[in-house]
């Protein structure tokens, strides 16, 4: 019998989880795409309902501000905080918050908006919490998944789909004068994503050294942010970007494309782009360049297509052609972005590095688009289009011009 036991065969090595399928990422993509699916419907529901309940466009104005200013001016301290009580924890107490404030959403829509300060509140809640969950959102995925450029592939993926599906849902229930179910369906979801976020297990996760004060921890953030060129290169290009080409594009298009062809081409035409960073994401799950900067500067030559054809008055299935080569391309830069952030910066640091990144790019958007109209009606919108395809070439030489991001290899684990 001792013989038996002393040469009984040594039990198998358990099989290593799936590069990107494991079950901490499953949880975590289910999580971030109850979250982008809510965060997509909310801009359309709360829009659309306030018009059709009788209130202007300024109402609908302000309520987007509410919601989107907190976000981009908070959003370097959610980095603080991810940090200092873990992404995670941040991750559910934001989802916990977005609940809260959509189920009370879903009662002030149901009984009637008798004071707008209310809808104000809460959609500031609602961007506050987007702020503190953000930075948590990019530097969990290289702890999620060992593949960590196939998984922000998927993700991105995700993303587009929500962002066309999102939409659709919500103009859909307001359409039925169903507006508080859209805020019911988006709590279930940040409910649902909070659940998830609780099943992760995440082992061991970087943390900055305990001790330092807010306004310290925001400052080693800008001092890393700061030492990587190809990180600060970027983003300043991208400012730039954002600023004359990005922002203003969507608002001066429609002002073309609906008037000549309908709202519904120019509701396709998003479309198109949609399906192209859904195309875009799949290529970059298997496409892992040696340079992936450089790569997704390559791709993002294709972004002048779709200004350049409403300038010379292309057809709607080649504007939607290009469109599909725009969404492609943007989506293989952002898998290639997002990859090189988190797999080239330290755990301890990543999520006030991000946050610089956000506020530094995404937060430039908001100014180009508040400059669009302005600009269109000085110039004239062909003039504004062909700005911005110019900017958009310059964008990506400029990217491949500049050594640290041509020259940045991938990270390998």
């Amino acid at each position: 019998m001792d013989d038996l036991l002393t040469h009984r065969p040594a039990p198998a090595p358990p099989t290593a989880e799936p590069a990107i399928w494991s079950r901490n990422f499953r949880s975590y993509f289910t999580a971030r795409s109850a979250g982008l699916l809510s965060w997509a419907m909310l801009p359309v529901a709360v829009s659309a309902g306030l018009l059709s309940g009788g209130y202007g466009l300024d109402t609908a104005g302000y309520a987007m501000a509410f919601l989107v200013g907190p976000f981009a001016g908070l959003v370097l301290f959610g980095g603080v905080l991810a940090d200092r009580f873990t992404a995670r924890r941040m991750m559910i107490a934001a989802d916990l918050a977005n609940l809260a404030a959509h189920v009370l959403l879903a009662l002030l829509f149901l009984h009637g908006i008798d004071h707008l300060w209310q809808l104000y509140a809460l959609l500031a809640v609602a961007g506050t919490a987007n702020a503190m969950f953000q930075p948590g959102a990019s530097s969990t995925v290289p702890l999620v998944a060992r593949d960590v450029q196939g998984a922000n592939g998927v993700l991105r993926t995700s993303e587009a789909l929500t962002g066309l599906g999102g939409p659709a849902l919500a103009g859909v229930l307001v359409g039925l004068g169903d507006t508080a179910w859209v805020m019911v369906i988006s709590a279930v979801a940040y409910g649902t994503s909070a659940v998830c976020l609780f099943t992760l297990r995440l082992g061991p996760v970087p943390a900055p050294p305990a001790g330092g004060t807010l306004w310290h921890n925001l400052a080693v953030g800008w001092r890393e942010f700061r030492s990587r060129s190809w990180l600060w290169s970027v983003i300043a290009i991208w400012m730039v970007f954002a600023v004359l080409s990005w922002g203003p594009q969507l608002s001066v298009a429609a002002g073309v494309i609906v008037p000549e062809h309908g709202a519904t081409a120019f509701g396709l035409l998003n479309c198109a782009l949609g399906a192209g960073t859904v195309a875009g994401g799949l290529l970059a799950i298997r496409y892992k360049p040696a340079r992936p900067l450089a790569a997704g500067a390559v791709a993002m030559l294709a972004f002048p297509l779709y200004p350049l054809g409403i300038v010379l008055d292309w057809p709607v299935w080649l504007l939607a052609a290009a469109q599909v080569a725009v969404g492609t391309g943007t989506g293989v830069w952002g898998v290639m972005w997002a990859t090189s952030v988190q797999t080239q910066v330290p755990g301890e640091v990543l999520n006030r590095v991000h946050a610089y990144e956000v506020a530094g790019s995404v937060g430039m958007y908001p100014l180009g688009s508040a400059l669009a109209g302005p600009a269109a009606h000085a110039f004239g919108t062909d003039r504004v289009l062909l700005l911005g395809a110019a900017v958009a070439l310059l964008t990506a030489l400029a990217l491949l011009a500049t050594r640290p991001v041509r020259t940045l290899p991938r990270a390998h684990p």
